[in-house]
C-alpha cells in the first residue's frame, strides 16, 4: 500500500491514482512494487542488472505501458535500465517518469537509461514527467538517458516534463532515425533557486527522407542554470529541425548551443533559439486586469510551458 505522500508522487507523474488496467511496473525507493503484463505487452524483470524488458508485440494498438519510478526515502542512489522491444505495425503509448520526495539529509538520485528499437511502420508516443517535492536538506538528482533506435517507416514522439523540485538534471537524448521515418522531441522544462539543468540531444538522420524536430520550452528563475545542446546530423537526404525557446529570469543562466552538420548535399538542417525576458507591456496587461505583479508572471509563464 501506498501511503498518500506516494500516491502524491505517482500521480503527479502517471497520472494514475489506481492502479491501471493492462502492462504496468511500478518501482518504489529501488523496488518494484507491482507488475502486471497484457496480452500483447510482456515486462520483465533483467538477470544481469537492475531494469526491466519490455517487448511489445506486432501488430499491437492502442494500448497504454505505465513504467513510473517513485522515491521517498533520502540517501537512494540508482541506476536502472529499461529496454524496449517495439514489434512492427504498433501503436503504443508508454507513460514513463520519476517523483522524488525528500525531507532527509542525504540526497536521493535516480538514473533511468531507456532504449527504445522500434519496428517498421510503428508508431510510438512516449511521455516522461519529473517532478520533485520535500524540505529536506539532501538534493533531488535525475539523470535520465533515452536512446532510439527506429527502423523504416516509424514514428515517435517524445515529451519530457520537469517543473519545480529537481535540484540537478542531465538528460541526455540520442536517436538514429531510419528510412522514412520521424522523431519528435517536445521539452518542457523549469528551474529555480540554485538549480541546474542540461539537456543534451543528439540526432543522427541516417534513412532517406528521415524527419527529426526538436522543440524546447524552458523557464529560468532566481540563480538558477540550463544548458540546452542540440546536435542533428543530417546523413542522408533528410529534414532536421531544432528550436529552443526559453524565458530567462533574476540572475539565472541559460545557454543554447548548436550544432548541425550536413553529411549529404540533400539534408536540410535548420537551428533557432530565442532567450529573453517576459515582455513589459504582457505584464503591464495582465495587471490592468487587477493580477499582481507575481499573478501576471506566473499566468504568463504557465501559458509558455503549456
Amino acid at each position: 500500500m501506498l501511503d498518500n505522500i506516494e500516491k502524491d508522487l505517482l500521480e503527479k507523474v502517471s497520472g494514475l491514482k489506481d492502479k491501471p488496467k493492462g502492462a504496468y511496473n511500478i518501482r518504489l525507493n529501488s523496488k518494484a512494487i507491482d507488475r502486471s503484463s497484457s496480452s500483447n505487452i510482456a515486462i520483465t524483470k533483467k538477470e544481469d542488472k537492475d531494469g526491466i524488458d519490455i517487448r511489445i508485440a506486432p501488430g499491437t494498438k492502442k494500448e497504454v505501458c505505465y513504467i513510473p519510478v517513485i522515491m521517498d526515502k533520502a540517501g537512494i542512489t540508482e541506476c536502472v535500465y529499461n529496454d524496449f522491444y517495439i514489434g512492427d505495425d504498433c501503436d503504443v503509448t508508454i507513460v514513463a517518469g520519476c517523483g522524488i520526495h525528500n525531507c532527509g539529509k542525504a540526497d536521493s538520485e535516480h538514473d533511468g537509461i531507456h532504449t527504445f528499437y522500434i519496428g517498421k511502420n510503428s508508431k510510438v508516443k512516449y511521455l516522461e514527467k519529473h517532478y520533485g517535492s520535500g524540505d529536506g536538506e539532501g538534493k533531488r538528482i535525475m539523470n535520465p538517458t533515452t536512446i532510439v533506435e527506429m527502423d523504416e517507416n516509424s514514428y515517435m514522439e517524445m515529451e519530457t516534463t520537469q517543473i519545480r523540485g529537481i535540484n540537478s538534471t542531465k538528460r541526455i537524448t540520442k536517436g538514429t532515425v531510419g528510412k522514412n521515418s520521424t522523431l519528435i522531441v517536445k521539452e518542457k522544462l523549469l528551474t529555480h533557486g540554485q538549480q541546474f539543468a542540461e539537456s543534451d540531444f543528439e540526432v543522427n538522420l541516417d534513412g532517406e527522407n528521415s524527419h527529426s524536430n526538436i522543440i524546447s520550452r524552458a523557464v529560468a528563475q532566481d540563480k538558477s542554470k540550463q544548458i540546452f545542446i542540440a546536435k542533428i546530423y543530417g546523413n542522408n537526404k533528410c529534414h532536421g529541425h531544432s528550436e529552443c525557446d526559453a524565458i530567462i529570469m533574476d540572475e539565472a543562466n541559460i545557454s543554447a548551443i548548436p550544432e548541425i552538420k550536413a553529411n549529404h548535399p540533400e539534408s536540410n538542417l535548420i537551428h533557432e533559439a530565442a532567450i529573453g525576458k517576459i515582455a513589459g507591456e504582457q505584464l503591464i496587461k495582465l495587471m490592468s486586469l487587477g493580477l499582481t505583479e507575481k499573478e501576471a508572471e506566473n499566468q504568463i509563464i504557465n501559458g509558455f510551458l503549456k
